[in-house]
């Protein structure tokens, strides 16, 4: 076996792992070696969330600033353990009706894939086969507006959901803005939940036109928060909490506290600083998975 090649056994199953040295964020000189190291130690956490979803990769095999790739179909030479579902492919980019995806049920995975150098993973709101159990709310800054203004549009939204009986979970993006998660029934179709999220996206909007736009046009978004309400389209995707990004840091979507969202509506914390893996383990040591709520389900949402 080649030098840079190794094997190695991750709860019963062998896979080979190679390159570890590779630096994969060149700015922080951190290694495919650590990003398979961030994956183990995070899975506790992560897979919950990764759970029955089909999986949407964006792989970087040269490092975050040597191009990506997305990758939804599970690749040639997948192991025969990996879990793969066949499911329909509206919108496919290459006419494909269907798609073998991965779905990632455990640690064996998860190692599988941080070694193809799969740095972010993405889910949809849908576990397979049923309706979205998950609504999500991205909020999408346009400069010079920052987190800042994205927290306090969160704390706009999370009231105005809570007069729903919506609960409501933020994180950051890992990027420049947030995303909050709403666990919901799981028995709405994925066009009810994107109408509802639409709905609440115009009516903050109607109540905070120089903070907030719910039109996806450019040109209405500069200083302002865009509230993407079509997240919740079927066919779309959203970064996986814990997830990785492609940053000059090893930057990870972060869950956050409430009382830290009011912080930084404030201009305090969160600061505009992401979040690395590094702090984000010492996170979960200390405050636990803040997202774990999503995995009890939630309330149907209402029909106007």
């Amino acid at each position: 076996m080649p030098a840079d090649r190794l094997k190695v056994d991750v709860e019963g199953r062998s896979l080979e792992v190679s390159n570890l040295d590779k630096v994969l964020y060149p700015k922080a000189g951190f290694t495919k070696g650590e990003v398979i190291d961030y994956y183990t130690r995070i899975a506790p956490v992560l897979l919950p969330h990764l759970q029955d979803r089909a999986l949407t990769r964006i792989r970087f095999p040269n490092g975050v600033d040597g191009g990506s790739f997305f990758e939804k179909n599970a690749p040639a030479a997948t192991p025969g353990w990996v879990r793969t579902e066949n499911l329909p492919a509206p919108g496919s980019s290459k006419g494909r009706e269907t798609i073998d995806y991965v779905v990632a049920d455990d640690l064996p995975t998860l190692v599988w894939l941080a070694n193809l150098a799969a740095l972010e993973l993405h889910t949809p709101q849908w576990k397979v086969g049923e309706h979205p159990d998950m609504m999500v709310v991205d909020l999408d800054p346009g400069a010079p507006a920052a987190l800042k203004q994205c927290c306090q549009v969160a704390l706009l939204m999370r009231d105005r959901l809570a007069s729903d009986g919506v609960a409501a979970y933020p994180k950051t993006s890992g990027k420049k803005g947030m995303q909050l998660c709403c666990p919901i029934a799981g028995s709405q179709d994925a066009d009810l939940v994107s109408d509802y999220a639409k709905r609440i996206a115009q009516e903050l909007e109607k109540a905070h036109p120089k903070l907030i736009v719910s039109k996806m046009a450019k040109n209405l978004r500069p200083g302002k928060v865009f509230i993407d309400w079509s997240q919740n389209n079927a066919a779309k995707t959203t970064v996986a909490p814990y997830s990785l990004r492609a940053q000059d840091v090893p930057s990870v979507s972060t869950p956050l506290t409430w009382d830290e969202v009011e912080a930084g509506a404030a201009g305090k914390r969160p600061s505009t600083k992401p979040y690395t893996a590094t702090e984000v383990l010492k996170r979960v040591e200390k405050l636990g998975d803040l997202l774990a709520p999503l995995l009890d389900g939630g309330p149907k949402l209402p029909v106007r």
